[in-house]
């Protein structure tokens, strides 16, 4: 995937990215054409995954990368802007899962470490990456959430992606506020910026095997990470606020927000 304005390629950023979805979006990406930033908080799982994907080819780099920190978040963007002078698509996808209490069980402590890295995380990193951004002719940032920050489907008690029964809508508070906070910065971002033409979306790659979930899932990371890669290579005119989910088919479906 070349860039608009010529033969370079494109160039991502990913963050989280030495594992799970994270790390099926840079393979993806990657396997397009693009120039990809992996980043991790871990130096030496980082180095792992770049050399392992590097070795099939792909133009993977390792980004020493922790999303509350602000001056490494700004020593990373120092870093893109020298190598490639700017940044075409970004993909917010480092986050933790806090534990799964109901409201009345979740500590304040809680909830402020999951937004701490999974709302403020994704504020600092798109802030901070904005000026290359503009820098790109067609931007795009990728927040992934979940559907659990679905104030409708919980407010219904039933969940679209049909990765929980019918009535069983999970009545957990911390993970599900920070994502459903991270469906209001995808909003908020989307509008502010589309009369720029860079494009916001937030979507949930489903309910995928990962360290959060005990390796659960009704899709693979591969088949997760479909719709973030879809999103993050929108052609000029696609769409903006919106909220999607990866599924089965590969063709996605639409969440209510």
């Amino acid at each position: 995937m070349t860039s608009p304005t010529g033969s370079d390629p494109r160039v991502a950023l990913v963050t989280g990215a030495n594992k799970g979805v994270g790390r099926a979006v840079v393979e993806q990406l990657a396997d397009l054409g693009t120039t990809v930033y992996l980043g991790a908080r871990d130096e030496e799982r980082g180095r792992t995954a770049e050399r392992e994907l590097r070795a099939d080819g792909r133009d993977v780099r390792f980004l020493r990368l922790d999303v509350t920190d602000d001056a490494g978040v700004a020593l990373a963007a120092k870093r893109i802007e020298e190598e490639s002078g700017r940044l075409d698509i970004l993909v917010n996808n480092a986050g933790i899962s806090t534990p799964w209490r109901v409201p009345s069980l979740t500590t304040a402590d809680e909830v402020r470490q999951g937004f701490e890295t999974n709302v403020i995380g994704y504020l600092t990193v798109t802030n901070t990456m904005l000026p290359l951004l503009r820098r790109s002719e067609a931007a795009r940032i990728v927040n992934i959430s979940s559907v659990l920050g679905s104030l409708t489907a919980a407010a219904e008690n039933h969940d679209p992606t049909g990765a929980f029964p019918d009535g069983g809508f999970p009545v957990i508070l911390g993970y599900s506020l920070s994502k459903t906070a991270v469906n209001a910065l995808t909003v908020m971002y989307a509008n502010e910026l589309r009369e720029e033409g860079i494009l916001v979306n937030a979507v949930s790659p489903n309910w995928v095997p990962t360290d959060a979930n005990d390796h659960s899932g009704i899709l693979t990371r591969e088949q997760g990470a479909v719709m973030p890669v879809r999103m993050a290579t929108l052609p000029d005119g696609g769409p903006t606020g919106t909220f999607t989910c990866s599924d089965a088919t590969g063709t996605g479906q639409d969440l209510p927000w």
